[in-house]
């Protein structure tokens, strides 16, 4: 098993950041690996729904997302299964005193883990997720600035 975390920030509210987060059409703009997004079974951002999600590098594949948990504004889980192997994954927004959002994430991989490219996937893992977050943390920033995101 191989457990990954990242803590970024912002300064929009819980709210702001998690009706981003949930408008799943922004997240190709956040990493380069999506390619179609869409809900197959059940209400979306509720306990039981699926969304698939086809990744399109570093190797083609698509992930279920399985959700597991969702309390809006404060957090939402899921599994995904892709490649042979099985991703638990926690998304937890918090408010800080300073008024910025706390965004952190954590996952633990098991199953068959695949080789691709020169990397090891957790190491892939490791850096998408990296990317995702800090891009996502920067458009929260732009829409609590008030700005247009991706204009």
């Amino acid at each position: 098993m191989e457990y990954l975390e990242y803590t970024g920030f912002t300064q929009a509210s819980p709210a702001l950041a998690w009706n981003l987060f949930c408008d799943y059409r922004f997240w190709p703009r956040f990493s380069n690996i999506y390619g179609d997004i869409r809900w197959a079974k059940g209400k979306p951002w509720t306990p039981g729904s699926r969304m698939k999600i086809n990744i399109v590098q570093p190797v083609e594949t698509t992930v279920d997302h399985v959700i597991t948990i969702c309390t809006p504004p404060e957090q939402i889980a899921w599994i995904d299964h892709a490649l042979g192997h099985t991703m638990e994954q926690w998304v937890r927004f918090e408010a800080q005193p300073d008024g910025r959002t706390r965004v952190h994430t954590w996952a633990e991989i098991t199953g068959v883990v695949p080789m691709f490219a020169a990397n090891n996937y957790s190491d892939f893992v490791r850096a998408f997720i990296r990317e995702w977050y800090a891009s996502f943390c920067s458009a929260c920033d732009q829409l609590a600035q008030g700005e247009a995101i991706f204009a």
